[in-house]
C-alpha cells in the first residue's frame, strides 16, 4: 500500500508541475497546444481524484479542478472549431475566432479558477502523507480498485441499453479509460479494453463536435456555409461510433 501511496503523490506533485507550465505558455501566447494540454492535464488529476473521494482536501482539489474546467471548455470548443473552419477554407470565420482565444490564453493563466488549483495542488501532497501517518490510507488499493470497477459496469450497462445517449457514453468511456491510466497497477481489465475504449472516444467525439457546431450555427451566421457538410459528417459519425461500440461491447462484455 506504502508504494500506491509514493506513487499517488509523484503523480500529484508531477501535474503540478505540468500545471504550471502550462500557465506559462498559456502567458506566452505563442503555444497552440497550451490550452489543450491544461485540459488534458486537470482531467487526469481528476480521474485520479475520484476514488480517494472522502478523504482531506479532496473535495477541495476537485472543486477547484472543475472550475478550471468549467472556465476553459468553451474556449477549447472555439480553439477547435476555429482549427477547422481555417483548414476547410473558411479562414475569415477562423480568424474572428482566433482573435478571440489569442485574449483568452493569458485571461485563463492569470483566472482566480487557475490560481485557486495551484494554491491547493501545492497543499495536497502534504495531505496525503498526513493521511497516511493517520492510518486514514488503510485499505486505498481496495477502494480504487471498488471505484473502477464501478465505473465499468456503468459503462457496460450504458452499452446494454437500447437507448443509449452517447453524450453519456463518451463521459463514460473518457472516465474508464482515464482510470485506467491514472492507476494502470490496478488495471484488471481484457487486453483489448484500451484500443476499443480509444476508439470509440474518438469516435463519439467526432459527432460531439459536429452536435456541437450545428447548435452553434443556430446563433452563429457565419458558420451557415458548414451545415450541410456537418450534417453529413454527423451522421457519418454516428453510424462509425455504433459500429465502434458494437465491437468495444462484444470484445470487452461478455
Amino acid at each position: 500500500m506504502s508504494a500506491l501511496v509514493d506513487r499517488l503523490v509523484a503523480q500529484v506533485l508531477g501535474i503540478e508541475v505540468r500545471l504550471m507550465a502550462c500557465q506559462a505558455r498559456l502567458n506566452a501566447r505563442t503555444d497552440p497546444e497550451a490550452l489543450h494540454d491544461l485540459r488534458t492535464t486537470v482531467r487526469r488529476l481528476r480521474s485520479l481524484l475520484r476514488p480517494l473521494r472522502g478523504l482531506p482536501g479532496v473535495e477541495q482539489l476537485e472543486v477547484a479542478a472543475s472550475g478550471v474546467g468549467d472556465l476553459t471548455t468553451p474556449l477549447r470548443d472555439r480553439e477547435v472549431l476555429a482549427a477547422y473552419l481555417l483548414e476547410h477554407d473558411q479562414p475569415q470565420a477562423a480568424q474572428r475566432r482566433m482573435a478571440q482565444m489569442a485574449e483568452a490564453y493569458p485571461a485563463v493563466a492569470a483566472s482566480p479558477e487557475l490560481a485557486q488549483l495551484l494554491m491547493i495542488i501545492d497543499a495536497f501532497s502534504r495531505f496525503l502523507r498526513a493521511s497516511q501517518r493517520q492510518g486514514l490510507l488503510k485499505g486505498l488499493r481496495k477502494r480504487v480498485e471498488k471505484r473502477l470497477a464501478k465505473q465499468w459496469k456503468k459503462l457496460d450497462e450504458a452499452l446494454h441499453d437500447p437507448a443509449h445517449d452517447r453524450h453519456r457514453l463518451r463521459l463514460l468511456i473518457k472516465r474508464v479509460r482515464y482510470g485506467i491510466e491514472s492507476y494502470p497497477e490496478l488495471d484488471r481489465l481484457p487486453k483489448a479494453a484500451m484500443p476499443r475504449l480509444k476508439s470509440a472516444q474518438g469516435a463519439l467525439g467526432d459527432w460531439h463536435d459536429c452536435w456541437q457546431w450545428l447548435a452553434r450555427a443556430e446563433e452563429e451566421a457565419d458558420l451557415q456555409p458548414c451545415v450541410s457538410t456537418w450534417h453529413k459528417t454527423m451522421a457519418e459519425a454516428e453510424r462509425s461510433a455504433d459500429r465502434v461500440l458494437d465491437k468495444l461491447s462484444a470484445a470487452c462484455f461478455k
